[in-house]
């Protein structure tokens, strides 16, 4: 997924907010679904981050335009955890680990075979 840096996005100095790396990520993960004609909502289920890892490896500045690639690495019982880059055109300068958990009413859900599928299926789809 593109992303192109708006001034909102940079401090004084024009250098992305480290924050807004998270926020790119998020938008990579909803847009899939969205692409699909799905939604992220699943059964009155959501996919919540449990956990981060996160490298920041060089500044992106206002007016890049940054890819952020995304793919599964585990389905877990009621977790997934995913990969994600963010890049400027070669170079990259984020990359994160992250575990979401499908949960409902505030406590984990199973993720069902068709869902686990559907998952695969959708991330198979997005450009690594």
């Amino acid at each position: 997924m593109k992303i192109r840096v708006y001034y909102e996005d940079t401090d004084a100095g024009g250098i992305v907010y480290h924050a807004n790396y998270l926020k790119y990520c998020e938008r990579a993960r909803s847009e899939f679904f969205f692409q699909e004609g799905l939604t992220p909502v699943i059964d009155g289920a959501h996919f919540v981050v449990r956990k981060m890892d996160c490298d920041f490896l060089s500044s992106a500045f206002f007016a890049d335009e940054l890819d952020v690639s995304s793919s599964i690495d585990v389905i877990n019982r009621a977790s997934f955890i995913m990969i994600q880059e963010i890049r400027k055109d070669d170079k990259l300068l984020f990359k994160t680990k992250v575990t979401l958990v499908l949960a409902k009413d505030g406590k984990p859900k199973k993720i069902s075979e068709n869902i686990k599928d559907m998952l695969q299926s959708l991330f198979a789809k997005i450009d690594k």
